[in-house]
């Protein structure tokens, strides 16, 4: 078998559960990790056979994929911003819209040198390394609560940006002690915004498999962690800093009205590449430090 009829032969054992275009982008990923190829390599080589043993090495990655396991859980790794990273379902999958939220930063951020920023909710590190690597000079914090995640997103930063440093926080209830009060330029955070309502509308290799805790928001109080994030932004950036943040597409003019609330200006709701609202940044005015201490109230139970 050469390695075009393998990576046929994937996309056809994967059809049960995947439509077509997507069988056969996973069988791609799977026939590049077995050989060891990239795309490129993989279509160049389109004729040559496959190794002995390939086979025999897809038959548990396909028990697993059928079990609708993300691929990148499966093979253990993704792709964000030029780098393959390493995920569990410790961590949330990068999504393609979250490294637009990366090119935004970039764009506004062009030409300042040593930025200090804070990504909220690192996971797997994806924003954290992708702007350390981007912004020249920069000092970038990236916190989490849960340890798991702050270890995958560590062995990622050893690969691709050193510099990064973490701290495990409980951002609902309290602060990084690395950044100073009105020294941060930039906050950055892909936050739990998916409604607990919104479940039936989900795939199960999400539901499945991907941290629920990173993933799900009450009805009641969807906005609970962009309300805290407004919060700590008004705390820890500098006058004029920004703060950025990636949201439910639903809940776009209702993430900007609490920015302005909470005293941001420049308050912009922008779409991904896809025409959806995925983005809010805002700016930080000049005003009185808001204190910001532990969330109090009916919704301090729930973590990011």
């Amino acid at each position: 078998m050469n390695v075009r009829q393998f990576t046929t032969a994937v996309a056809t054992a994967l059809r049960p559960i995947y439509p077509e275009a997507e069988a056969k982008a996973i069988a791609a990923l799977v026939v590049e990790h077995l050989l060891q190829m990239d795309a490129m390599e993989r279509m160049m080589e389109a004729q040559q056979p496959i190794a002995e043993g390939t086979e025999a090495a897809f038959e548990p990655l396909l028990v697993r994929l059928l079990a609708h396991e993300p691929v990148q859980y499966v093979l253990g790794t993704a792709y964000f911003a030029d780098m393959e990273l390493e995920v569990t379902p410790a961590t949330l999958i990068p999504r393609p819209e979250t490294e637009e939220l990366v090119h935004l930063i970039k764009q506004e951020q062009a030409g300042h040198t040593g930025l200090s920023v804070l990504d909220v909710g690192t996971g797997s590190g994806c924003l954290a390394l992708a702007l350390a690597n981007l912004l020249p000079e920069a000092q970038v914090l990236a916190v989490d609560i849960s340890a798991e995640a702050l270890a995958v997103a560590r062995r990622n930063a050893a690969r691709f940006a050193p510099a990064v440093a973490f701290e495990q926080v409980d951002i609902l209830h309290g602060l990084p002690a690395g950044i100073p009060p009105g020294t941060l330029d930039v906050l950055v955070s892909n936050p739990p915004y998916v409604r607990e309502s919104e479940r039936p509308e989900m795939r199960d290799n999400v539901l499945a498999w991907e941290p629920a805790t990173a993933l799900f928001v009450p009805d009641e109080d969807p906005l609970l962690f962009y309300r805290r994030l407004a919060e700590v932004g008004r705390e820890l950036l500098k006058e004029s800093g920004n703060i950025y943040l990636e949201i439910n597409e639903a809940l776009g003019p209702e993430t900007a009205a609490l920015l302005v609330a909470q005293g941001f200006k420049d308050v912009k709701i922008l779409p991904d590449m896809f025409g959806k609202t995925r983005m809010v940044r805002g700016t930080r005015q000049a005003s009185e430090s808001v204190g910001v201490g532990p969330l109090t109230g009916p919704m301090a139970e729930h973590s990011s």
